[in-house]
Order: C-alpha cells, then structure tokens, then sequence
C-alpha cells in the first residue's frame, strides 16, 4: 500500500479515536479510557493487555484499570484465544447498547443511593410530625419538608421508568436508531 494512504488512514482513526475519546470523556469516563476504547475499536482483531499498552504507550497496569473500566461498562468483552493463556479484549461496537448500559448502571446506582437517603429522611420526618410537644411552626415546616422529598421521590421513580425504556429498547420505539446503524 502507498505509503501516503497509510498515513491518511492512519491520522482519520487518531482523529476518530480522540474524537471518541473526549465524547466519553463526557460521559465521566477518563481520556486515556476513551483512547483504549477508541483503540479497540479500530482494531480488527481482540487485543491483550501488552498489545494495547504498546498502542498506547501506557504501562500494563493502566490498561488493567481502564479495561477493568470498561469491562465493567459492558463496553468491552473478554474474548477467549485458542492456544494462549493471556487475556484477550474485543469492543462491544453497538453504540446505542453501550450508551444504554453506561447510563443505566450509573442512573440506577444513583437512584438506589438517593432513594434510600430519602425514604429515610421522610421516616424520620414523618415519626417528628406526630410529636405532640413540636412547636406548631416547625410542625409545617417538617410537612413541607416531606412533600418536597415526596416530589423527589416521584423524580426518580420517573427517572427509573425512563431508564426501563433504555434497556428495554422501547426508546426506540420514540427515538428510532439511524437507519443502517446497529
């Protein structure tokens, strides 16, 4: 192949490849992170921990933490190679399902953690309105307090239905994917 093809074909993917990157970097997933699955990407084939750190340039040990990130994300599978013992990882390429699984697991694990804090201040402030010696201005007080968590509480119940509609691929059925995409 001509050498100036391969240095057009070559500068395209670094520029996708970074261009993936800071979009993920959005997401609150690190550049590096972003370059790995950029990486990944492109390859045509599985990638080992040593291969994607001599791509990148990075120690084994970060290409450890960044797949661990990404293995955790569903964005990267581990791909068994016959005939070798080290570990092999391949991207998953459907960009809908990884933004559906990168969202939903931090949607959910925020929802649980708010949820839980404010059911319990609701217990709280519900077991304080029924004292019978809490001055009759705080008493209004606590109440609107609770409704305002109620109202918070209804937020992410609608937020966690919203997130059923992501993985149960109904979004789609209000947000069709790009024809041809996948």
């Amino acid at each position: 192949m001509d050498k100036n093809y391969e240095q057009l074909i070559k500068k395209a993917r670094e520029r996708a490849i970074d261009s993936i990157a800071r979009n993920i970097d959005l997401y609150g997933i690190t550049l590096s992170i972003g370059h790995l699955y950029g990486t990944l990407l492109f390859q045509d084939k599985p990638m080992s921990l040593d291969e994607m750190g001599e791509a990148l340039g990075m120690s084994k040990t970060s290409m450890s933490t960044g797949v661990r990130t990404l293995l955790d994300l569903n964005m990267v599978n581990k791909v068994w190679m016959k005939g070798t013992r080290k570990d092999y990882y391949a991207v998953e390429p459907d960009w809908y399902q990884n933004f559906i699984d990168y969202f939903s697991i931090k949607w959910r694990k925020g929802i649980d953690d708010n949820v839980q804090s404010l059911q319990k201040s609701v217990r709280e402030l519900e077991e304080l309105s029924v004292k019978e010696d809490l001055p009759e201005d705080m008493r209004e007080s606590v109440g609107q307090d609770i409704e305002k968590i109620k109202n918070a509480l209804a937020y992410y119940n609608w937020l966690s239905r919203l997130i059923d509609t992501f993985e149960s691929h109904q979004i789609f059925e209000y947000v069709p994917k790009e024809p041809g995409a996948h």
